[in-house]
């Protein structure tokens, strides 16, 4: 492999790694809403992990 070409493939992996997290957040996020948020029971509500 050229330098060209590790330089490339470096990018490309970092770019995929970061869509992951950043759709590993958005996900949480939603879940966390979802059973935390207007919709959940009072006793989910509090529930030490939507605190």
């Amino acid at each position: 492999m050229t330098r060209g070409n590790l330089l490339v493939s470096a990018s490309v992996a970092l770019l995929c790694t970061g869509i992951l997290v950043l759709f590993t957040d958005v996900e949480l996020g939603m879940v966390r809403w979802f059973n935390c948020g207007p919709w959940a029971s009072d006793m989910s509500r509090l529930e030490k992990r939507c605190r």
